[in-house]
């Protein structure tokens, strides 16, 4: 074989051997985890959610599965349907079972009525229903903001300033890796930042006050 041709030999199975690692990389991704809440019975809570507690003990909200016409992707959607609360009352539900670090985390909501608050938002690497990170978006406020909440308490860590529509779909994604937190919503970047307080933990919805909230296709992907 003359030089040239062992080259160009070498050089594929380079090729070759690249092409297969990024191949068995993707393989072993851990694939998307959604919900869109379609199969569940109207009226019910989803068997893998759980719904925290007021300051005072109540439940945190009425979160249920509602069937409408007005679902983003048809025919349910996920509620919290409590129109009343005090001014802290955080109506949070949780997963469970699904512990997550680093990820890239999206729900879209509807804002559909509050007098003392309005809208809602994403939580994730919670260790429970007091201590999480927080990303809400709020149609009163006209403002998008991110919280770490210890003990029950909000620590505000940014604010974007933002028209909100009502009685209309929105977007919140979260990536976060390591300490590095981005926020989108409507699919534009609103937040980069650096927080180290929790590592993992849970995800779930939020909700406040007086706040009715519908949420659909909620999806969770691990990020390596």
């Amino acid at each position: 074989m003359n030089p040239s041709a062992l080259i160009v030999t070498s050089f594929i199975a380079s090729l070759q051997l690249v092409l297969g690692t990024v191949v068995a990389k993707a393989e072993t991704a851990s694939p998307a985890l959604a919900w869109n809440f379609d199969r569940e019975q109207p009226g019910t809570l989803p068997s893998e959610f759980s719904i925290g507690t007021l300051f005072d003990g109540r439940p945190a909200g009425n979160w249920q599965v509602l069937a409408t016409d007005r679902a983003k992707s048809p025919p349910h959607v996920f509620a919290q349907v409590m129109a009343k609360g005090a001014e802290h009352a955080y109506k949070v539900v949780l997963i469970k079972e699904v512990i997550a670090s680093d990820l890239d985390l999206e729900v879209s909501f509807l804002p559909i009525q509050g007098q003392a608050d309005m809208g809602g938002g994403l939580i994730w690497r919670a260790a429970d229903d007091r201590n999480y990170y927080l990303a809400r978006a709020n149609p009163l406020e006209q403002n998008i903001r991110v919280y770490r909440v210890v003990k029950g308490v909000r620590h505000l860590l940014q604010n974007f300033d933002q028209t909100i529509h009502v009685k209309q779909w929105h977007t919140l994604r979260v990536i976060h890796q390591d300490c590095r937190v981005n926020i989108f919503y409507d699919d534009k970047q609103v937040f980069d930042l650096c927080d180290k307080t929790f590592h993992a933990g849970m995800i779930g919805l939020w909700t406040k006050s007086d706040a009715v909230t519908y949420f659909d296709d909620l999806q969770l992907q691990h990020v390596k």
